[in-house]
């Protein structure tokens, strides 16, 4: 429990005075705050007008007992964690409750402080997971937002729906979309909303990472592995235990990677680079590309077998020239946080630029969105964004300097582009021509591929920072 935060509430119902007051002052000495009743009807009464992160009930008492009162919370949809107090000669009895009512825990009397203390920090744990969980819930169902997602178009609204449905189970989930379309953003709905959501979320992008380092980011190593290992380091499936991993460009891993993944998947073991023993695991796996799968089973840059393995459950995201309905809930969401973030006091956009964003393409999706406004809210400052805040594709005054050629490989320039224009127009064209492989667009190009990284980062295309991804 910290300093600033309110005291977590804890119900207290047990039919002797004395008892309900030492464990009130227990409660209080513990950093909670304590509410009592002296049975289960008294109880009830209190939960019409307050909720409380956990309830400690005794069994045995008059009017309505706990076993009544536990009844009675499912009856009402009420889960609240509840651990049940029982005495001497009766833990069958609370192990019972336990599993039929689902009850949190029990605890036999006499109540020791410390092992109260852990159950309730755990229970109001629960509470709290449980109301982030039915907030997006709320969210997913009436306003069009689940998380950082926004969008109320058919598309989004189906979208929505599958991940409500896998979020909960153990199934691995393959998500796919064109870069900036929001993976990553799924992959952590997905993991809000589940079993796992108190535990770690790791996101790996397995194209950012050099292949002499993605075994060792992936499964970690041991001091002395190899050169320049100078310390053991646990890999992300480690740090993500009884989490979720996600493996972002999954089709940008080295094959022969591939193929110890899925060993460590199927095995539920990982095995440090120079280890001498495996390390058992518990991680949902969740995966993403922004290309075809089935082009890269094609062109031996996916395993088969890998793919399979992982597609349990598919989520295609749509591309956002495909859901342009969703363009001003968007825009609207992004305004606030970005008002926040930059202490502007924008409103919102003007019809003018709502007009503009629907005649656009939004080749770079929710991102390259998110780029536009971003700059849109720092140059207006207050009141209404307007074209002229709008970077030059968008403009009035803008004049197009590149466009396409006669075929898709080729590209028209026009008198007067500026040469970093230029550079972007035929870096984009590459991507297009590798199906946004990047590794063979860095290639065609005579670059390494951080150097290909570095140049999307400066178009908004790429998040580069640490495990970033898509």
């Amino acid at each position: 429990m910290t300093g600033r935060e309110p005291a977590a509430p804890v119900l207290i119902v047990d039919d002797d005075g004395g008892q309900r007051s030492d464990l009130a002052d227990m409660v209080t000495s513990l950093g909670f705050a304590a509410t009592t009743a002296a049975d289960g009807q008294e109880a009830l009464n209190i939960l019409e007008a307050a909720s409380p992160s956990a309830i400690l009930t005794d069994l045995v008492m008059p009017c309505k007992d706990g076993v009544e009162l536990l009844k009675e919370l499912t009856a009402r949809g009420n889960r609240t964690p509840t651990i049940v107090l029982t005495g001497f000669g009766s833990i069958e009895r609370a192990i019972s409750i336990v599993h039929d009512l689902k009850a949190f825990w029990f605890l036999e009397k006499p109540v020791q402080s410390n092992v109260l203390g852990a159950l309730l920090e755990r229970a109001v744990q629960q509470n709290r997971l449980l109301e982030e969980t039915e907030l997006l819930n709320r969210q997913l169902s009436y306003q069009g937002v689940l998380g950082e997602l926004v969008g109320d178009s058919p598309a989004m609204k189906e979208i929505f729906s599958l991940i409500r449905q896998v979020a909960p189970t153990t199934a691995s989930v393959f998500v796919t979309g064109e870069s900036g379309t929001g993976k990553e953003l799924v992959a952590r709905a997905i993991h809000r909303l589940s079993p796992r959501s108190g535990a770690p979320f790791v996101a790996v992008n397995c194209a950012a990472l050099p292949e002499s380092l993605i075994e060792s980011e992936l499964f970690g190593h041991e001091k002395g592995a190899f050169t320049g290992a100078v310390e053991r380091r646990a890999g992300c499936f480690e740090r993500a235990q009884n989490g979720t991993l996600l493996l972002d460009e999954i089709g940008e891993m080295p094959v022969a990677t591939q193929a110890k993944l899925l060993r460590v998947i199927e095995e539920s073991k990982v095995r440090r680079l120079g280890g001498a023993s495996d390390i058992p695991i518990s991680v949902r796996v969740l995966a993403a590309t922004n290309h075809s799968p089935g082009q890269a089973i094609q062109n031996k840059l996916l395993r088969e077998d890998l793919y399979y393995r992982l597609n349990v459950f598919h989520i295609a995201l749509p591309a956002l020239r495909d859901r342009k309905q969703d363009l001003l809930a968007i825009s609207t969401a992004m305004i606030r946080d970005l008002n926040h973030k930059h202490n502007c006091r924008v409103t919102h956009l003007s019809p003018e630029v709502l007009r503009r964003f629907d005649e656009h393409s939004w080749p770079g999706n929710v991102r390259e969105l998110r780029n536009m406004v971003e700059r849109a809210v720092i140059l207006a400052g207050e009141g209404e964004i307007q074209p002229r805040h709008l970077p030059s594709p968008l403009r009035p005054e803008a004049t197009p300097v590149l466009s396409p050629g006669p075929s898709n490989d080729l590209l028209q320039l026009r008198v007067g582009a500026r040469m970093k224009e230029v550079e972007e127009a035929y870096i984009r064209l590459t991507l297009r021509h590798t199906h946004n492989h990047r590794r063979r667009a860095a290639e065609l190009l005579g670059i390494s591929l951080h150097t290909l990284y570095n140049k999307l980062r400066l178009y908004g295309e790429e998040k580069l920072k640490g495990t970033a991804v898509n």
